[in-house]
């Protein structure tokens, strides 16, 4: 420890790091366990994220398949929400159940204690816990191609997480999306209905489902999407690409304005972007549906990250005695990506954790 001050530090038996849906999920299991805690979030009001994300964003899961545990979504469950609702269902939820949930804490650092971890914020809290979950997340730290550098400095770039609206984007000429997922697909779409030429960087072997309520009682109702990941079904479903909305994919080949290119492969200094299946003109802006990776830069504890900086665990469960992750993509299953999974994941670490204290 650094001072006499963090000897002191106020202690607290479990810190949440992450107020989303999964922390939220895995602060109402403690709320029920009767065990002391505290969240810690980042920004300035829980739902910040979802509220900052792109305004055509909705949920690729509809309402009565994304509650949390406890609280049900109000308005008609088959609905699918935008990123707005999610954001006020985030804020209802902590509300409703009065969590402690600290704002504006960005946890700068944690470090092994005697017992157990130190938690400090940017804001100067620091906190001494038995237990810690880590919530936030995989979506972190923004990936863009190394030859996204290629591009001169007159074309704007963007990744995705920044993108709000077509009004963000300069010009009037052509614009290039890059991704295979579903977030590129919206967002191109978006941009071609506003009148912009839109080039679509997309893979062509990416496969793509149905999304309508026959397909999520379907998923559900056979249990494939809660399959463990190591299981055959599970082992199968992890070795092939994440699947897009098949009518978002459909939406978008049908505008007249929007030209697949193939998964991109180079970016050229004379502002083009070549594809598996083709070359752009000379783009105005680049839009980077590319994907995200993990930044634990913060999490200065011996044997809970890889080389490659990914969390070890089990299930959610670290081998580090008392840390514990959740809100991974395959976690435990397919579903630990969506907001629907968030309780039945937090369920099982909580109680995991709570049974070695």
């Amino acid at each position: 420890m650094n001072s006499v001050a963090e000897a002191c530090a106020p202690a607290v038996h479990t810190v949440v790091v992450g107020a989303g849906q999964a922390g939220l999920a895995a602060a109402y299991y403690l709320r029920q366990a009767g065990v002391p805690f505290v969240v810690l979030e980042e920004r300035a009001a829980v739902g910040e994220v979802w509220a900052s994300r792109y305004d055509s964003l909705r949920l690729f899961s509809p309402a009565w398949a994304s509650n949390l545990p406890g609280l049900p979504w109000p308005g008609p469950v088959r609905r699918y929400p935008t990123h707005l609702e999610a954001a006020a269902y985030l804020r209802q939820y902590a509300a409703y159940f009065q969590l402690p949930v600290e704002t504006g804490q960005r946890v700068t650092s944690v470090q092994p204690a005697p017992d157990g971890f130190l938690v400090r914020t940017a804001a100067g809290r620091s906190i001494s816990t038995r237990q810690l979950i880590v919530c936030t997340g995989p979506y972190t730290h923004p990936k863009v191609p190394a030859f996204s550098h290629h591009l001169p400095p007159a074309t704007q770039q963007l990744h995705s997480s920044h993108y709000q609206r077509p009004a963000q984007i300069n010009g009037s000429g052509p614009v290039a999306v890059v991704g295979s997922g579903n977030s590129a697909l919206q967002i191109a779409a978006d941009l071609a209905t506003a009148g912009r030429e839109v080039y679509v960087a997309f893979d062509e072997k990416t496969p793509a489902m149905p999304n309508n309520t026959a397909m999520w009682v379907l998923l559900l109702g056979t249990h494939l999407l809660q399959t463990g990941r190591n299981s055959v079904a599970g082992r199968l479903l992890r070795s092939r690409p994440e699947p897009v909305v098949r009518q978002d994919l459909q939406r978008l080949r049908r505008l007249p304005n929007a030209h697949f290119i193939g998964r991109a492969l180079e970016a050229t200094p004379a502002a083009t972007l070549q594809g598996q299946r083709g070359l752009t003109p000379p783009l105005d802006a680049v839009i980077w549906a590319t994907g995200f990776g993990p930044d634990y830069s913060w999490l200065q504890v011996p044997g809970a990250l890889g080389p490659d900086g990914q969390p070890h665990h089990a299930r959610g469960l670290s081998p580090v005695p008392g840390l514990a992750f959740l809100g991974l993509p395959w976690l435990h299953s397919r579903r630990s990506a969506l907001m629907g999974g968030a309780g039945p994941d937090a369920a099982y670490v909580v109680a995991a954790l709570l049974k070695k204290t």
